[in-house]
């Protein structure tokens, strides 16, 4: 439990605030974190995925690299290259608009911001992973619930990304999203598209969800 006070979680019920108005304030709420408390947080989020049992036996895992005061997974990637697991980076696709492939982050591998501003691995000259072919990808969270229900950016990339796993389950990666445990909501909708999330992992719980 972080000694550092951390925004109260805030329990609006769907109907009473717009997705877009709840998402311009949570991600105030986590880039109002100073450096002690985004610290502490990635501390214990890297011990929680380190003990998680969707990830013991994942040894290609994708990740991402934190901002806008996004929960930031860079220590436990630094322990779990020490176990030899192989991280990626998501690369927006050039030909398929709106869908991601991954590309080994190693150190010393180049990156050049996308047109978000987001550091990513040039295509031409990456290797490349397609989405099917990782063991799990982490990616960060703007907001959840406790029945799965979660809220992005709104690019809908992941979901673009792994919308075959509503058909073939059994090739689909663990899907798990990070987040400080004070972006946890009362109630989220699950639009149609969402695709579903074995779990959240935060600096303070694991959530499972069943699919």
């Amino acid at each position: 439990m972080s000694q550092y006070p951390a925004p109260q979680p805030f329990e609006p019920h769907p109907d009473q605030l717009p997705r877009s108005e709840l998402r311009k304030l949570l991600r105030q709420q986590r880039r109002a974190l100073s450096f002690e408390q985004q610290q502490q947080a990635s501390e214990q989020l890297a011990l929680n995925l380190l003990k998680h049992p969707d990830l013991q036996r994942a040894r290609h895992i994708g990740i991402y690299l934190a901002n806008d005061g996004e929960i930031d997974p860079q220590l436990y990637m630094d322990l779990g290259r020490r176990r030899g697991i192989q991280f990626y980076l998501p690369i927006l696709h050039p030909i398929y608009q709106g869908k991601l492939v991954f590309s080994p982050y190693d150190d010393g591998v180049e990156l050049t911001a996308n047109r978000f501003g987001i550091p990513e691995p040039p295509f031409p000259r990456s290797r490349r992973r397609p989405a099917w072919a990782l063991d799990a990808v982490l990616f960060p969270l703007v907001g959840f619930d406790e029945q799965g229900g979660r809220l992005g950016m709104g690019g809908g990339f992941y979901d673009r990304t792994f919308a075959f796993s509503r058909i073939r389950p059994s090739m689909a990666p663990k899907l798990i999203g990070l987040a400080h445990d004070f972006q946890k909501v009362l109630s989220l909708p699950i639009e149609p598209w969402d695709v579903p999330l074995h779990g959240v992992v935060t600096d303070d719980a694991c959530y499972r969800f069943r699919r």
